[in-house]
């Protein structure tokens, strides 16, 4: 796009109404504003022509500093329009987006907004077209669209850095009251964020189950039923058990001197640490179903209420950009929306919910899963 620099005065420019991010650091302005008044504005702000003077484009954290370190004029790059075309207000909106995505660390849920207005505003946008504008990839614009269907409590707790983005994203995807039950009990401050990511997915597991008719209470059971539970009962408890029992084996051979062992093994040292190593992949794999189930069991516990249908995103979201919590307070079955949302595919304006199980542990996640694995510090 064509441009031209030009030093401005600061009043001759105004702020960009539309502007994605909403949250700075006042001490990263302080230290910001200190650079300047030192070193200079050393990369100029990008602002557009308007009826009344100028208006931010890019660079509102500089703005911001530059004001606050008491200069009276700034070095700005402005756009000018190709031809008699003006300089749209999504063209605009979307410079500040990229900026603020690819320069500055913008909260989640102002990365989902900015996300959301340009699929709302821009004629045949998608969360592919979407992505490839800003660089980023569809899982990743998908998973910031989905926030959108938070309650308003929980979005404050992951814009604060409480929760991760991974966990609010298998949150989003289930009611209203159940968002609300496993956000009171993460309260209680007893679990972590990994711990938050299983427990919220195993609910919405169960959630669908019970819509689809597939959950038998056990009151319901026949008696051969019942003793077929018994029995699978009764044999899973005592495999585990056999487990137990080989940890005092494993014990020794822990406990044993290396080169003692190689004298023991004769040549068969490189077979036997292949075996051991199967038997580690076993109980890998055998301990995250456990934490699954821990996690089921867990969600149990929290479920306000199973039957309740996912939350309608393109609902939600709009209540969340108006500001407004949705009617109800959030607590009875027709605010998670009238019919759950197909998993398969969603509406331009929606977040496809993905039902892939969390990752096992110690293996690569999604490319969000390191990152956020933990809580995060507090933004302000």
């Amino acid at each position: 796009m064509p441009h031209k620099y030009a030093t401005l005065k600061m009043r001759q420019i105004r702020r960009n109404p539309n502007q994605p991010r909403e949250t700075f650091n006042e001490e990263a302005l302080a230290e910001l504003a200190s650079s300047i008044k030192e070193h200079g504005l050393l990369q100029p702000i990008v602002v557009r022509k308007v009826s009344e003077g100028y208006e931010l484009v890019a660079g509102e954290r500089r703005f911001r500093a530059n004001e606050l370190a008491g200069n009276i004029t700034i070095e700005t790059k402005i756009l000018l329009a190709d031809g008699d075309d003006e300089i749209s207000d999504m063209v605009s909106f979307k410079k500040a987006m990229a900026e603020n995505l690819n320069r500055e660390d913008m909260l989640p849920l102002e990365e989902a907004r900015g996300f959301k207005k340009v699929l709302d505003e821009e004629e045949d946008a998608t969360p592919a077209s979407v992505a490839k504008t800003f660089s980023k990839s569809v899982q990743y614009v998908n998973q910031r669209l989905a926030l959108l269907a938070l309650r308003p409590e929980i979005q404050k707790a992951v814009d604060l850095g409480h929760i991760g983005t991974q966990a609010a994203v298998q949150i989003a995807a289930l009611s209203k009251d159940n968002q609300k039950a496993v956000f009171q009990d993460w309260k209680k401050g007893d679990k972590n964020d990994n711990q938050l990511v299983h427990i919220a997915y195993a609910m919405r597991k169960q959630e669908k189950a019970a819509q689809q008719d597939s959950m038998v209470d056990v009151e319901e059971m026949t008696p051969e039923e019942k003793a077929q539970r018994s029995s699978a009962q009764a044999k899973t408890k005592n495999d585990l058990d056999e487990i137990e029992r080989m940890c005092e084996l494993l014990d020794i051979i822990g406990k044993a001197d290396p080169m003692e062992l190689a004298r023991l093994l004769e040549g068969q040292v490189g077979k036997r640490l292949e075996q051991m190593d199967r038997v580690a992949n076993f109980v890998q794999k055998a301990r995250f179903q456990l934490r699954q189930a821990k996690a089921h069991a867990d969600a149990s516990e929290i479920m306000v209420n199973p039957e309740a249908a996912a939350p309608d995103l393109v609902a939600e979201a709009d209540a969340v950009l108006a500001g407004l919590e949705p009617t109800g307070g959030g607590t009875s079955e027709a605010e998670a929306g009238s019919a759950p949302a197909s998993d398969a595919e969603a509406a331009p304006g929606d977040a496809p919910k993905q039902e892939s199980a969390p990752e096992q542990e110690g293996a690569p996640g999604s490319e969000e899963n390191d990152a956020e694995a933990t809580p995060a510090p507090a933004a302000a």
